[in-house]
């Protein structure tokens, strides 16, 4: 049996429209997953699974790059208490620059199912690669949108990740970690040519590479 994220992208918007045609296949444990971190410049690249019960509702739950921060940390401490199984992966800078982000992410996922107490038996995966797991798995383009439990996902992925860096922003002092998450802004990047790279900086990405050694 093959189901594919596309066959449903047509489908009124219900965020559990995917979830519910994987329970009618015949899978009981369906896990939504999604990242955060791909694009910054430091930091890990953090992935979440999350298995909600069936036919749970929770308001507010969506893509986390539409929420606010407070909105995120709320909707994190809910999902948490709610789910029935979360896990969570990371892939480390020094990783990710062994591999690429693309092997890191499809990595970090890995992980993060692997962390799941509860074993699923469907993965819903936002965008459009899969991982190296033998559970049947369902692409979805803009998934953390679409579905619920990728969108609850995003939420645990980014919220994770950004407590992490507000850590790492006392312990590597002058790069703004706690503002920028990581990211390529306009004063992290002046950061980097004033300070050089840190050791949680993405040695292989372009704004970092440049200052490696100097």
């Amino acid at each position: 049996m093959k189901l594919q994220g596309e066959l449903f992208q047509a489908l009124p918007l219900d965020t559990l429209a995917f979830e519910k045609a994987a329970y009618a296949h015949g899978f009981s444990n369906v896990a939504g997953i999604d990242e955060a971190g791909r694009g910054p410049l430091a930091g890990p690249v953090t992935a979440a699974a999350v298995i909600l019960p069936r036919g749970l509702v929770i308001d507010g739950v969506d893509d986390s790059k539409k929420l606010t921060s407070d909105k995120r940390d709320k909707l994190f401490g809910i999902i948490m208490e709610r789910a029935l199984s979360v896990g969570v992966g990371s892939v480390q800078p020094a990783e990710i620059d062994r591999i690429n982000i693309l092997q890191a992410t499809r990595l970090a996922m890995l992980l993060a199912v692997q962390q799941l107490s509860l074993q699923p038996d469907c993965l819903l995966i936002d965008g459009i690669t899969t991982i190296d797991s033998r559970i049947h798995q369902i692409t979805i383009k803009k998934g953390d949108s679409l579905s619920l439990s990728i969108a609850a996902a995003s939420i645990i992925a980014k919220v994770t990740r950004d407590r992490e860096m507000i850590e790492m922003n006392s312990l590597f002092p002058g790069y703004g970690f706690a503002g920028h998450k990581g990211y390529g802004s306009a004063a992290h990047m002046e950061a980097i040519r004033r300070l050089g790279p840190s050791q949680i900086h993405r040695l292989t990405f372009g704004g970092v590479k440049e200052y490696v050694g100097k």
